[in-house]
């Protein structure tokens, strides 16, 4: 595709000549314009990927001028196209940070020249300044990772110092039932912060580029029963409020079509992650179902929960790593589960989608193509 190029010269047969070899050396000529207003409606209207101005144009604006204002509103690069050489011109041209600087009259090949330098140093601090912005933004989301993680470390390390405090200071007064209580508290404590520092380590080893996919034969029904059950442990062994934790699954010949060759450590990443997003993001005593459908072209797993939804702006960013949800609030978390899991999944050859609707609930449905493994005939 040949660049567009907006033509701002005040004389109308030096103008219609530029345009004509513009034309002849493959570029497209989007406008032709004499003044600063008539050059500012172009630009806007057809978006031109360099202007070549004039410096003396009809109005009581400058060529130098129009370049400035030009350039504060669209990031286009200008190359000025002048009779005039001398040092106090050159001196305001600089104002207006032009691509190139062309004497009249000039040589056709001067011409694509100052044009091609001018469209790729334009292109080249395009991709630069995009690669900052991303960097910027990854090192902003670093830092909140940082702030996050020491924050979720700090909780489970309080309520395990508390336990171990509220154990020794109580001694014998304590009742069995009591010391069990505290001693789960730290427990699970521990848990957490374990499951945090995998999820970091997960991290690192997806960005070395070392996570790799150990296909081996997996009882998909046996593997989700015992999941549920961890989970519904987990629940009763708190002091928080259940939720409601239910496995179905779709009609199918149960002992033909149950073991896969998939890699059993991702799946369980996959799945608990979504699992324990679904349950966090859910009000207290809120149901949690997962789906189980097994087919001889693979398995689906879909997690439905009626928690607090995802707004839809924060769909484009949702597999990002340490991307939280704007309606998140004071919830915790690290921002690193579903881009884990999503990890998990492509390394699988699979998809993960989702549905949700903001105050209802969410449905992430995933999809693995896993080869039926030989168990099922035995």
């Amino acid at each position: 595709m040949s660049a567009k190029i907006l033509v701002v010269e005040d004389e109308p047969i030096i103008a219609l000549d530029i345009q004509r070899q513009l034309i002849q050396l493959g570029y497209t000529v989007v406008a032709i314009a004499d003044c600063a207003a008539v050059a500012l409606k172009a630009v806007e209207r057809w978006r031109p990927d360099l202007a070549l101005m004039d410096i003396r144009l009809r109005g009581d604006k400058t060529g130098i001028e129009t370049a400035v204002q030009i350039r504060q509103q669209h990031p286009i690069p200008i190359v000025f196209l002048t009779a005039h050489a001398d040092r106090a011109t050159i001196e305001q041209v600089k104002a207006a940070q032009p691509y190139g600087y062309i004497v009249k009259p000039f040589e056709t090949h001067n011409l694509i020249t100052a044009i091609e330098v001018a469209l790729n140093k334009h292109q080249a601090e395009m991709v630069t300044q995009a690669g900052l912005e991303k960097e910027k933004k990854l090192n902003e989301m670093k830092s909140n990772f940082i702030a996050t993680v020491s924050h979720e470390f700090r909780n489970p390390l309080s309520t395990i110092l508390l336990s171990l405090d509220l154990l020794e200071r109580g001694g014998e007064q304590l009742t069995p039932a009591k010391k069990r209580l505290f001693l789960q508290r730290a427990r699970v404590s521990v848990d957490r912060m374990e499951q945090l520092l995998e999820e970091v380590l997960l991290i690192g080893t997806v960005e070395a580029g070392e996570l790799q996919c150990h296909l081996a034969p997996v009882d998909s029904v046996e593997f989700c029963r015992q999941l549920v059950a961890e989970f519904q442990h987990n629940g009763c062994t708190t002091t928080d409020p259940q939720h409601v934790l239910v496995l179905t699954q779709a009609e199918m010949a149960i002992d033909s079509t149950r073991f896969y060759d998939l890699d059993e450590k991702l799946l369980r990443h996959i799945l608990t992650n979504l699992l324990s997003n679904a349950i966090k993001y859910s009000p207290d005593g809120g149901k949690v179902q997962l789906d189980l459908k097994c087919t001889p072209d693979g398995v689906t797993f879909q997690v439905c929960d009626d928690g607090i939804g995802i707004p839809p702006d924060d769909y484009a960013q949702l597999y990002d790593r340490f991307h939280r949800a704007s309606n998140v609030k004071m919830i915790p978390g690290s921002g690193l589960g579903l881009s884990i899991a999503k990890q998990c999944v492509d390394l699988h050859g699979g998809t993960i989608t989702f549905k949700s609707a903001v105050g209802i609930g969410t449905t992430f449905t995933v999809s693995l193509p896993a080869t039926l493994s030989p168990n099922n005939s035995q």
